[in-house]
């Protein structure tokens, strides 16, 4: 008489566990293996089908079989084991914290894997097995700016104040212009790199048809931009592009402009005063992000003109003024987030963030 597999269960806890590892693509690969030995196993099938259905031996399936119906799902991880005995341990790992303190060696800006294995005599593959324990990335690199401004935070505050909490029956919008968008041309289209993937190309060279200016103003309420492309990019043509903005924005008592420090923002004194509805307010010194409308001019940068080929600056007006009719079946307005980033974290050393 054939011999018959016994029967094993499992909980429904168990079985969405054993699911989520079965069509897992980020945990180690004995793993998914072992669940979906398991789920064949529920499911009852043969044990001699489920070695030639998963390339494995029969004793493999029935050692993991076993292992779950005594142990449970946490029979199927491998039990610890004594190893080799450790070659670097925690002296070699303050000794790299260490070093990474110490100038680079002459001829180099900063410490990189190999060199860092001739300074600890050590090998590069356990110099990077510490560092990636670390989540020390030695070639990543942040930068941000810091506004000099002794007068930073207040008008820091009123420009976010008006973003967070705008006064009654008054319109906010954001200011700015993209200069000097070049109208490239070059060939762009998709190659096949030696790894087989396939990745957006475009060739290195390149013809140059001239320029545009864009300007923008941003409606921080409703998301809506009103835009105009310019030759220049005077004070005449600021000035021109705001007549045309209040011209096409609803009345209101107030309305208030955010704008940064560039000169043809400033001495406008004048056109201020024919327009008394309007205040000027200008973000701090080496702050122009406060000004949400370069959030947009990001989006236009990568959806628009990043990788693009242009053969005119005719085409490059009419690539923005697709792009524009295509944002505003869908604009929606920004929601401020502040992101703190302390200057004084460049005074900080590695093993202040390790230890």
């Amino acid at each position: 008489m054939p011999r018959r597999a016994p029967v094993i269960s499992c909980t429904s806890e168990d079985m969405a566990t054993l699911t989520q590892w079965s069509r897992s693509r980020t945990m180690e690969a004995r793993i998914v293996d072992r669940a979906e030995i398991i789920m064949r196993c529920l499911k009852g099938e043969p044990v001699k089908d489920i070695a030639e259905a998963l390339a494995t031996r029969a004793n493999t399936v029935i050692k993991w079989r076993d292992r779950f119906t005594r142990e449970g799902i946490g029979g199927l991880f491998d039990r610890p084991r004594t190893g080799k005995p450790r070659q670097y341990g925690d002296e070699f790992r303050n000794e790299l914290l260490a070093t990474l303190e110490l100038p680079p060696p002459p001829g180099q800006a900063q410490w990189d894997g190999p060199s860092l294995a001739r300074q600890l005599n050590a090998s590069k593959d356990a110099v990077w097995r510490v560092l990636r324990k670390e989540r020390i990335c030695l070639s990543r690199q942040r930068s941000w700016c810091v506004s000099t401004d002794p007068e930073f935070a207040a008008k820091a505050a009123d420009i976010i104040g008006l973003y967070l909490n705008p006064p009654l029956n008054a319109l906010v919008i954001s200011v700015d212009e993209k200069p000097s968008i070049q109208a490239l041309e070059r060939r762009t289209g998709y190659v096949q790199t030696t790894s087989g993937k396939i990745v957006r190309g475009y060739k290195s060279t390149y013809k140059r048809h001239g320029t545009l200016n864009l300007f923008a103003a941003l409606e921080v309420a409703t998301g809506i931009v009103h835009t105009q492309t310019t030759a220049k990019k005077r004070r005449v043509e600021f000035l021109e592009f705001m007549e045309d903005v209040l011209s096409d924005l609803p009345s209101a008592e107030e309305i208030h402009v955010i704008v940064d420090n560039y000169c043809i923002h400033k001495k406008c004194d004048a056109w201020l005063a024919e327009h008394p509805q309007v205040t000027f307010h200008y973000t701090p010194t080496s702050a122009s992000w406060l000004d949400m409308v370069e959030i947009w001019f990001g989006i236009l940068s990568r959806k628009a003109l990043r990788g693009a080929s242009f053969r005119s600056t005719e085409e490059l007006r009419t690539a923005i003024e697709a792009f524009i009719a295509a944002y505003e079946q869908t604009a929606k307005p920004f929601v401020w987030r502040k992101r703190e980033v302390a200057g004084s974290q460049l005074r900080n050393t590695i093993r202040n963030f390790c230890n």
